[in-house]
This record gives C-alpha cells, structure tokens and sequence, in this order.
C-alpha cells in the first residue's frame, strides 16, 4: 500500500489526546483557583503565569527558587494506583527548601509528563498538588502537563515542581554568625517523605517480596499507606517563628540524609554533634534496616530517620523556641549542638 492510500494520520492517532487535554484543564481549575494569594495576576491559559511582588513590602528582596521531583516514590503510587497525596510531595521538596533559606514561598509551577493522559488521574495529581500549594501559602499559578506518546508505561508518569519564594537580603538563612554552642532543634517528619525509595524498593519487593497491600503489625496497617504518606510541609508552621526568634539556619532532611544535608548550613570550622537517641525513630525505619540489614551510618546517610527538618538557634533562644513548638502541637526536640572542627556531621555512637 503506497502512502496515498493509505488512511491519513491525526495527532490523536499518534498518541496525543488534545480533548483529553483540554478535559484535564476543566477538571483542575477550580482546585488551581483554590490556591491564588492576591499577587496573583490573570488566569488559567496564558503562556505564563503573572505574580505581583509587593517590593515595598521590603527593604532588599531577594527572590528564592527551588525545583525537585518525587523520585520513585512515584512507583508507589502505580502500584496503589492512587494519585491524590503524590502532588503534595512534589510541593514539600520544592517549599521546603525555599523555607531553608529564610524565605516565604510565593508560587508554584508543575510539571507532568505522562505516555497517554487520563484526565481523571491529570486531576487527581494535580489536586494534591494545588492541596499542598494551599496548606504551604503558594499559589499554583501555572504548570505543563505533557502527553509523550511511547515514552512511559501505560498509567505511568513523572511529576517535577518548581517554587520561588521571597525573603529579606538581611535575613537570608544560614546566618553568618553561627557559632559553637548553638542548639539544634529536630521537627518531625511524616515518615519517609520521599527520598530513599530506590533503596526502599529494592527492600519491600525484590529481598523482602511484600505487596503494598501486606498488613504489617508493627505499622498498624498495609505497607503501601506508610510508604505513600505525603511529605511534610513545613512553611506555615516555621515562618511566623523567624519573626519571633533569632533561628541561624533551617535544614531540610532529605536526600543524603544527617550527613550530606546538616552541614551545608554550616561555614567552615563548624560541626554538628547529633545524639540519635535525643527523639524516637519511627517503626518503618528500624523494619526496614532490619529487613535490609543496612548499616546504622546508611540508614542516616540515606533516610531522614523520623526528622524531616532541623532549626539551629543561639542557647539563648532554644529553649523558648522548643516550648513554642511545643505548644504548636510540635514533638521538638534539642537533638544536638555546632562545635569547633571539620565541617561534617558528628552522629554519637554510630560508626562510619
């Protein structure tokens, strides 16, 4: 059959849905809508989304930005088929960031790329997505959703998030006078937010062969509902306290775990001492190095072991910010202190 006969070729046929699409827009409008502050300028459907810094508010703004993935707690998701908390992870890895240089997160733009587009899954991702931008104060003002013909598995996808904040130039974090004797303060984390799943994977389905529906004991409920607990979002619960004290540095615990993230707030000629029995680590995290047989030093270097993000303050202040937090409804806790040496992380008890 020679090419003039045979049947002519749409882009639907090739895979790229454009009804699919414009039915995905309708269904996340409202939620999208939902999270607008009132910078925010236009709608849905520009080629850009429009936000309106209040520059007078401030002396010297600076703009932070961050950008991060879910990784492949994703691979979660498809095997629960469930797609409505995977959104609010994306949020807490870029917010959560922006947060640790002191500043305000102001807006959020999405990024989902998937083989064919189910417009109902698109919503439920989304969805997640504009629930975190809500509960961490960022609008959702624009994002991508990019339908990739034979690039991804059949109900697959993968999801990236950018977010930029504001803050004060003079009140930019980490503080320039961090000191030895300053006090480390541990917030808790939801359980493994969403850095490790590699390793967590290889674990639960290759060595261990559980299914994510398997009732664990110790857990209290199926493997999947702990695996699959959103990050944490921690902005609204931090930002009012920079106002109140003077808090150095704020650390996010993800990837690379006590070793790789605790230091990079630190100048040289700094290190923290940690004493891991300072909180309570979670069940999952113990299951799983014990079912891994992973080593004490992996599990810190790899998980963020029960804390997802730390506040370091003068002595001074530490024990009032621990009370605040105490009365935000937060388990804080001093879990360590900086003192003079090579910058790294000084685990106590745990051999490298």
């Amino acid at each position: 059959m020679t090419s003039e006969t045979q049947k002519p070729l749409s882009y639907r046929e090739a895979g790229v849905d454009i009804e699919a699409g414009n039915l995905a827009v309708e269904k996340i409008k409202s939620a999208v809508r939902s999270t607008y502050r009132p910078e925010v300028l236009g709608d849905l459907g520009g080629f850009g989304g429009l936000f309106s810094l209040n520059a007078a508010s401030y002396e010297q703004p600076v703009l932070v930005s961050g950008t991060d993935g879910v990784g492949t707690k994703l691979k979660i998701a498809f095997l629960m088929d469930r797609h409505d908390t995977i959104g609010r992870d994306v949020v807490a890895m870029c917010v959560n960031d922006v947060l640790a240089q002191g500043a305000e997160p102001l807006f959020f733009l999405d990024y989902l790329a998937v083989g064919r587009l189910d417009p109902a899954q698109a919503a439920a991702v989304v969805g997640g997505v504009a629930a975190g931008c809500r509960e961490s104060g960022c609008a959702l003002i624009g994002g991508e959703t990019a339908e990739m013909a034979g690039f991804y598995a059949p109900g697959e996808y993968d999801l990236a998030g950018f977010c930029v904040g504001v803050a004060e130039k003079a009140r930019l974090l980490p503080s320039p006078d961090l000191a030895p004797g300053d006090v480390v303060l541990g917030l808790p984390s939801s359980g493994l937010h969403s850095n490790g799943f590699s390793l967590v994977r290889k674990i639960c389905f290759e060595r261990m062969n559980f299914k994510v529906t398997d009732y664990i004991d110790e857990l209290g409920g199926p493997l999947g509902e702990e695996l699959l607990k959103p990050t944490r979002l921690y902005p609204r619960l931090v930002l009012p306290l920079l106002a109140r004290f003077k808090i150095k540095a704020i650390v996010h615990i993800t990837g690379g775990g006590f070793q790789e993230n605790l230091p990079r707030a630190l100048p040289g000629g700094l290190a923290l001492r940690i004493d891991p029995t300072a909180w309570a680590i979670p069940p999952i995290f113990r299951l799983l190095q014990r079912w891994g047989q992973v080593a004490e030093a992996e599990m810190f270097r790899t998980f963020n072991m029960g804390l997802g993000l730390a506040l370091i303050a003068p002595p001074a202040e530490a024990d009032a910010l621990a009370a605040a937090l105490r009365a935000a409804g937060e388990d804080a806790r001093i879990i360590g202190r900086l003192e003079a040496g090579q910058r790294r992380t000084i685990l106590e008890g745990v051999t490298e």
